[in-house]
């Protein structure tokens, strides 16, 4: 199929479906307004979405949020769920080679006017603490491989465990940042050796550290829940499995190749390989997902808890008097078994997120305690000029979307684009004129991920927000930011 062969039917201001047609055993949904509708119409990520509704075993329809664009065989903003009990498969594509890249978002009782005169020292205090940058290494000591599958069954727990955080960070991390059925053994030996380095280290792209002002409040409620105020600064973690993850998709990228073939799985575009859940490539794949996922938790984990540490040798404050807690952690490239209402029943599904995040409403069980009142907290990062926000997941999110949100902004232009773009322009100097205080570890990363390179964030939220999917909570607005 190509972009010129789909058929687009608008349903309402802010959702649009392709019908099934030829393979498709689903129609795909496509949350956007008419603005963001143009510029997803310059690539095949609509492609994309039309054919992950061939997927075996997949139910009610594929999905695409309001920040897709081109990734590998899901769209980045993608969303499926496949049924195990009828011959539902899991997709490598469908997650992403940063398995469980996620966003961590940190509040503290601060305000701007506490960190001013000292932003620069606590900015490089944290590029000092946090290593950035591709192949960045050595936050804390290299791990043995028996300390390395600990990381990788435990997650955050193995973390806090080591004194690196507090036992109500896990609370607060999504699935208590411990996804179940991990087994090391799944994970190659290549995959381990990138990963021993790893943990505690920012790496490169679009991953970040970032300090913000929280600079206005939606719905005060649920600001106050999460421990938001207006003029509060907060902390947030943008990253994931880093080598370790990419190297385990790298791996079962062939071995589902091969169970294609072994299964006869027809499918309209090779990068959607993958296998029956219930097969033995289905399981051992998850298995090792499971360990990148629980990776990227301890990763994000012993970040957190190096940056705490920058701000208490930079303001000479312990954590309490900091006011510094976990809000959450999200994860956004993921696959996992989840129980949703099809058709009136209750059937439990592997429920694919690439680019997207979990938004559980207000009473669902795995909505974390302290916020079951209000629904669970949704971390949307803009770029890195601009504002990002925090949403709260809602009622509809369960009924259209499998509990799924957007995950951020969504690039507009390709890196090499974005660099022949900014090829004479100075992008630390542009950000510092907004106030915003820099850090890189080279101009290349600026260059690439400069603002004009990514949607507008805002009309992101406003699609997912006026749907009904997840609801604005704050607006935050960057005054530092650390990049690899």
């Amino acid at each position: 199929m190509r972009l010129d062969e789909i058929t687009l039917n608008k349903i309402s201001d802010w959702m649009w479906e392709v019908p099934r047609t030829g393979g498709m055993r689903v129609p795909a949904h496509i949350y956007a307004s008419e603005h963001l509708m143009e510029s997803i119409m310059h690539d095949d990520s609509l492609v994309q979405a039309a054919n992950v509704a061939h997927l075996p075993g997949i139910v009610k329809h594929s999905l695409a949020m309001p920040d897709m664009h081109l990734g590998y065989g899901f769209p980045i903003g993608g969303v499926a769920a496949t049924d195990p009990e009828n011959g539902g498969v899991i997709s490598p594509g469908g997650i992403g080679y940063d398995i469980n890249c996620g966003v961590r978002l940190i509040r503290t009782d601060l305000e701007q006017a506490d960190v001013r005169g000292k932003l620069k020292d606590l900015t490089n205090q944290l590029f000092r603490d946090v290593p950035v940058g591709v192949g960045s290494s050595k936050a804390i000591e290299r791990l043995s491989r028996s300390e390395l599958e600990k990381v990788a069954t435990e997650g955050s727990a193995w973390a806090v465990g080591r004194g690196l955080g507090i036992p109500d960070d896990l609370e607060r991390t999504e699935n208590s940042g411990c996804l179940e059925g991990a087994d090391f053994s799944r994970v190659s030996d290549h995959a381990a050796k990138r990963g021993a380095e790893q943990v505690g280290t920012l790496g490169a792209g679009n991953h970040f550290l970032e300090i913000d002002v929280v600079e206005n409040i939606f719905h005060p409620e649920a600001a106050e829940a999460f421990g938001l105020a207006q003029g509060a600064i907060v902390l947030q973690v943008h990253c994931g499995s880093r080598g370790f993850g990419h190297q385990i998709c790298s791996d079962y990228l062939k071995v589902m190749q091969r169970a294609v073939e072994k299964y006869n799985i027809s499918l309209p575009d090779r990068q959607l390989a993958c296998a029956p859940l219930n097969s033995d490539e289905g399981r051992s794949y998850f298995a090792a997902m499971a360990c990148a996922a629980n990776f990227a938790w301890a990763n994000r984990q012993t970040i957190m808890h190096n940056s705490i540490r920058a701000f208490q040798k930079v303001l000479g404050r312990t954590r309490d008097q900091l006011g510094m807690r976990l809000v959450y952690d999200v994860c956004h490239n993921i696959a996992k078994f989840e129980e949703h209402t099809i058709d009136g029943a209750r059937h439990t599904l592997c429920v694919h997120r690439k680019g997207a995040t979990r938004a559980f409403p207000e009473g669902h069980p795995q909505t974390p305690g302290p916020y079951r009142h209000v629904g669970q907290p949704v971390l949307i990062p803009g770029d890195m000029g601009r504002q990002s926000f925090v949403l709260v997941g809602a009622p509809a999110s369960m009924q259209q979307t499998f509990g799924s949100t957007c995950h951020g902004a969504g690039r507009m232009m390709s890196r090499s684009a974005a660099l022949r773009q900014t090829r004479n322009r100075n992008i630390a100097r542009e950000l510092e004129d907004k106030g915003i205080v820099i850090r890189a570890k080279g101009r290349k990363t600026l260059g690439e991920e400069f603002s004009e390179a990514y949607k507008d964030v805002g009309e992101v939220v406003n699609v997912m927000h006026n749907a009904g999917i997840a609801l604005k909570v704050a607006r935050l607005r960057p005054i530092a930011v650390i990049k690899g």
